[in-house]
């Protein structure tokens, strides 16, 4: 759902008009830099991954596992490694190559999602072996963390008070920047997406394929399109699923986010209310006040994990979030809330927020290696999607200008939804006293002359809206495809049969749909199967 033109405009005059000077992260090639002599990266494209089978729980006998090399910063090869997770599936008969997969966030752990939600991919094994990674700064790659950091995050979000006295929300914004970078290690500054998709072309390398044959679903579209405008000659097939946008603000994402996740929450409680199980009672107008009592009272007085930490309702409102995203997930989210509620239960709910896998408090190598999974550290999807999305956004108020800007922006995201709007603008806020971020994404993503490239955009999507994959698709330029489906949730592939054969057909065979073409709604209840049909 579009933002009020009221709330839009308080957004763009707070984001737009605080812009300091644009800053670009040395690990992209901007024009100025392609003018110098470029790095010898020659080793790092020489090498091979050595496969073998995965080690940890819940891992699948034929999911195997691998490890690639690549530099700390591009511009100075020679000054650190780190090491990227890569896991597989092979292809069942003979491969054309490989398709590589990235889930999103930014901050989705790659290996764990094959791992658990393979099946759904097993159609594109007649041609590839399906691939897919922990980014660089995720998971068991360098994984970044705030340690006491996150509960300043939560602490900023859950408290009114501090964000009504500016001068101590600054001093508490700058103090969680100071924690993440020294949780983090030497990755933090080299973490985001220009580098990530100079990563991925890496990867293609070592994994021996001439071009790029990818899926990415919803933050893995921008990291997409950001490898189309870096690299190209070597796109292969790229499919596009959830399309972000490469041009609005944080500021102007967070407000459409809080707007998409508040009526998400809206169908989910209307559904849940029919149901006599529903934890907010049958009173559809009193569940919505429910949910926020819930979460205002959370963020009072928070309770207990099986972390050691503490629970807040911004740690509530950022599960609920993730579990909004597809309709399949509603009984388990409903089933999640009864424990919390009746219980004071967590553990449910966490599930959602860690990708449905309870990690542990541990500390990443600072050697560039990998980690074993159970060394991941517990906030690592919020604290790599922070720092993804502030090494990608180039905007930073200056302290007297957020501190003047505050007001608005508060009403703003308030607008939007009072149950997400301060959880969005926390997320935003977070990057003040972070390193201004690269305006390559703004800047030179666009007019992309690669090879066609497939985007599918969702009608319901509540992450990231229509009208993005409508701006992407004219920003990429012709090499941009539009695929408009009519259905409802994050993303089409999993949802919907119709966008899962058309993906399949592109990335199998080079079967485009007609631009601008596009898929129904599936009736309630479908589910797309291993083999697409549904």
């Amino acid at each position: 759902m579009l933002a009020k033109l009221s709330t839009r405009s308080a957004v763009r005059r707070c984001a737009g008009a605080s812009a300091l000077a644009l800053a670009l992260l040395g690990a992209g090639l901007p024009a100025a830099a392609a003018d110098r002599p470029q790095p010898d990266l020659s080793r790092f494209y020489r090498q091979k991954p050595v496969w073998a089978a995965c080690q940890g729980p819940d891992m699948p006998k034929d999911l195997q596992c691998a490890k690639v090399t690549v530099p700390l910063d591009y511009a100075r090869p020679h000054a650190g490694t780190l090491d990227l997770a890569l896991a597989r599936y092979r292809a069942t008969g003979t491969s054309r190559g490989s398709v590589l997969l990235n889930f999103g966030g930014p901050g989705v752990a790659g290996i764990t999602e094959l791992a658990s939600g393979g099946k759904q991919f097993m159609g594109l094994t007649n041609g590839y072996d399906v691939v897919s990674f922990d980014p660089r700064g995720v998971g068991r790659s360098s994984p970044v963390s705030c340690g006491e950091g996150s509960d300043v995050a939560a602490g900023l979000a859950g408290k009114d008070a501090d964000l009504g006295r500016p001068k101590v929300l600054l001093d508490r914004l700058r103090q969680a920047a100071g924690q993440c970078a020294r949780h983090s290690g030497p990755v933090l500054p080299h973490i985001g997406t220009v580098n990530a998709s100079r990563d991925l072309d890496v990867i293609r390398q070592a994994l021996g394929d001439d071009k790029l044959n990818y899926l990415g679903f919803s933050y893995g579209t921008r990291l997409g399109a950001v490898y189309a405008a870096q690299f190209p000659g070597k796109v292969g097939r790229l499919a596009l699923d959830g399309v972000d946008t490469l041009t609005e603000s944080l500021a102007e994402q967070g407000v459409a986010g809080a707007e998409g996740q508040q009526t998400a929450l809206d169908d989910f409680l209307d559904w849940c209310t029919a149901d006599v199980a529903c934890p907010f009672g049958q009173d559809r107008r009193a569940a919505g006040d429910e949910v926020l009592r819930l979460v205002r009272s959370l963020d009072r007085d928070p309770v207990p994990t099986d972390f050691g930490g503490a629970f807040s309702g911004q740690d509530l409102v950022g599960a609920i979030g993730q579990a909004l995203y597809s309709k399949e997930l509603w009984p388990s989210l409903e089933r999640a809330l009864g424990s919390l509620v009746e219980d004071g239960d967590t553990r449910r709910v966490l599930a959602f927020s860690t990708g449905g896998i309870n990690l542990s408090a541990g500390r990443q190598r600072r050697d560039g290696g990998l980690v074993d999974a159970q060394e991941v550290p517990a906030d690592n999807l919020p604290a790599a999607l922070m720092a993804v999305d502030c090494a990608d956004d180039p905007d930073r108020p200056a302290a007297a200008r957020l501190t003047k800007d505050l007001a608005d922006l508060r009403a703003a995201y308030d607008e939007a939804s009072p149950v997400f709007g301060r959880y969005r603008l926390t997320q935003l806020l977070m990057c003040y006293g972070r390193p201004r971020g690269t305006d390559f994404i703004r800047d030179r993503v666009r007019d992309v002359d690669s090879a066609k490239m497939l985007l599918v955009g969702t009608r319901g999507d509540p992450a990231t809206p229509y009208r993005w994959a409508e701006e992407t698709a004219r920003r990429l330029g012709p090499s941009a495809v539009l695929l408009d489906n009519k259905g409802e949730g994050h993303t089409g592939y999993s949802s919907s049969r119709c966008v899962h054969r058309k993906i399949d057909d592109f990335l199998l065979y080079g079967s485009l749909p007609a631009s601008g073409s596009s898929c129904p709604a599936d009736p309630a209840g479908g589910r797309v199967t291993t083999d697409g049909t549904g």
